[in-house]
């Protein structure tokens, strides 16, 4: 019985993912097949590696001033705020140099083409390279250019790829969609006002003089400020859950497994530990349905 996941895009709730592999393999689940969106392309790009470990690890590790340190703001070519190559640096750190046609599971990563709004399936070529196209959420990533064509975020045309899943040739699909949650811009909101103005002229600081213009558009002169970033992702937050809506309409998966991750926001990437257990959580009380779901396939196919 060959099972799927499709790992829907969320930004820092995509951390989440882990906890629902982690909870699959542990009931026996182990999914053969993988498709993901933005985040969920690295992490299940990672599990089909045979890389998952490692990738939590970076993650459980991750603060705030490290996911500054991951942001090399973008000073030359045009299309974007962050150049994104800091980010794909420690991406082959973590998870290495890999063919995907060569990962011990099937896997594709979903990525939109900027000038057409077609959906691409990246099955093959660079692992690290069909992550960077697929989470290069626009106007703060510079899109990827593969075979000669810019390309964007994923979640754009198919934020949670059930059918790329179903291609690749799973027979049960496990959908993990991110629902939407509160605007970015309160992010800080957990701290003190001194804590915050603390944690801000730090990361203020972190910049070169040449790229403070630039970071204040990533993050605001004063903390809980609308910024590009915020108000870019503000806008995908609510074109993904509209998307979501309708391709899981147009596409059932068998089973949803929707982490209650609202708490978290698309830019917290130093929450993964809440995330991850979220996940988890959400995993264990599918685990009953998919169960009975592989029971009655198994026996329809083995009478």
């Amino acid at each position: 019985m060959r099972i799927g996941v499709a790992l829907g895009g969320g930004g820092a709730r995509g951390w989440a993912h882990i906890g629902v592999l982690r909870k699959l393999i542990a009931a026996g689940f182990e999914p053969d097949v993988v498709a993901g969106t933005s985040m969920g392309a690295i992490v299940g790009g990672a599990f089909a590696a045979g890389r998952l470990n490692e990738l939590e690890k970076f993650a459980l590790a991750l603060d705030r001033r490290g996911v500054w340190k991951l942001t090399d703001l973008n000073l030359g070519k045009g299309g974007g705020l962050v150049a994104g190559e800091r980010v794909v640096q420690v991406l082959n750190e973590t998870i290495g140099d890999h063919d995907i046609k060569a990962l011990k599971k099937k896997f594709a990563a979903v990525a939109t083409e900027l000038l057409t709004g077609h959906e691409v399936w990246l099955e093959d070529g660079k692992l690290i390279a069909a992550m960077r196209a697929s989470y290069a959420l626009p106007g703060i990533f510079v899109p990827s250019i593969i075979d000669g064509r810019p390309l964007v975020d994923g979640g754009i045309t198919n934020p949670v790829p059930v059918s790329a899943c179903r291609a690749l040739g799973a027979q049960i699909v496990i959908a993990v969609p991110l629902p939407a949650t509160q605007n970015p811009a309160d992010r800080f909101a957990r701290e003190t006002p001194e804590a915050e103005a603390t944690a801000w002229q730090k990361a203020q600081a972190a910049f070169r003089e040449p790229e403070r213009f630039v970071a204040r558009q990533l993050f605001g002169d004063e903390p809980g400020t609308l910024t590009t970033a915020s108000v870019s992702v503000a806008a995908l937050n609510i074109l993904l859950d509209r998307m979501t809506r309708v391709r899981l309409a147009s596409d059932p998966p068998d089973i949803t497994v929707t982490p209650d991750i609202a708490p978290i926001a698309m830019l917290e990437f130093d929450r993964a530990a809440e995330a991850i257990a979220l996940g988890a959580a959400a995993t264990e009380r599918a685990l009953p349905e998919i169960k009975a779901l592989v029971e009655a396939q198994h026996r329809h196919r083995n009478p």
